[in-house]
């Protein structure tokens, strides 16, 4: 009974697709970050241009 138990949970693979499922999601959320750091960083810039510009 045991060792049946064990190979099924040897085989099933739902609990490793969710894992890359998170994975997937949390390399999205470090790309989404880092990109909009980098736009707002440029925006500033762009911003205080404007400003500096105007006065």
């Amino acid at each position: 009974m045991f060792k049946n138990l064990l190979t099924k949970f040897w085989k099933e693979e739902d609990g490793a697709s969710a894992i890359e499922y998170g994975l997937m999601a949390s390399l999205i959320a470090v790309v989404i970050a880092g990109s909009v750091t980098t736009v707002g960083t440029t925006l500033d810039g762009v911003f205080q241009a404007v400003i500096t510009a105007l006065w």
